[in-house]
This record gives C-alpha cells, structure tokens and sequence, in this order.
C-alpha cells in the first residue's frame, strides 16, 4: 500500500506555537479568564489605567508560566505532577503489630454471626 502524506496529524496531540496538549487550553482559558476579569474591573468602576495596567501585567505573566511549564513538564508531566498530590504520603495500617507477625491462618469468622446456636 502506498503511503499518504494528507492529514499526518491524525492520532497525535493539538499543538500551536510549541504549547502541547494540556497547556494549550490552560493558555486560552487563561487569555479568556484574563478578559472577563479586566471587563468586570472595568464596570464596576476601577479606574482605566489600572484595568489596562493591570492586563498589560497579567498577560505576559501568563504566557510565559504557560510556555515555562510546557518547556518544564512536557507533554505528560504536569499531568504526572498532578497525580503526586493524590497519592497518600504514608500507609495506615489499623492492624495489630502482633497480628502481623501471627503464625499460622487467620481464624475464620462464624456463619451464625448475632444467631445463638440451638
């Protein structure tokens, strides 16, 4: 079969301008959420050289977090991160210290668990 160069992007991961992926949204989510904070700075009356100030700030704050966790991370790795959080730090065992070291098999519970045996 012949090899077909139309569509080699098929089957891998969204990218413009480097941003792979996750990050990708997390910059135009940011972009947008940068917008709606500046226009409700605006209406509710603060001043507009602090809105403007304030987005002229904040943007390139953004932009280059987003690029620096892109280059840091990678395609997987603040996904990865993320995941260290949910892992716990210690294993509780409510286990007896005794009854880890006990020989033999566990003994088994009753069948007739609150019944009184006739």
């Amino acid at each position: 079969m012949g090899e077909y160069t139309i569509n080699r992007g098929i089957g891998r991961n969204a990218e413009f301008k480097g941003l792979k992926a996750q990050y990708l949204f997390i910059f135009a989510g940011g972009l947008l959420a940068l917008f709606i904070i500046v226009a409700v700075m605006y209406m509710a009356g603060i001043n507009q050289f602090f809105c403007i100030g304030f987005s002229i700030v904040a943007a390139p704050v953004l932009v280059y977090g987003t690029f620096h966790a892109n280059s840091k991370y990678g395609e997987y790795g603040l996904m990865k991160r993320q995941a260290l959080r949910n892992h716990p730090r210690y294993i509780i065992s409510r286990v007896r210290i005794f009854r880890l070291f006990q020989n033999g098999k566990p003994q088994k519970k009753s069948k007739l668990k609150n019944h009184q045996k006739v």
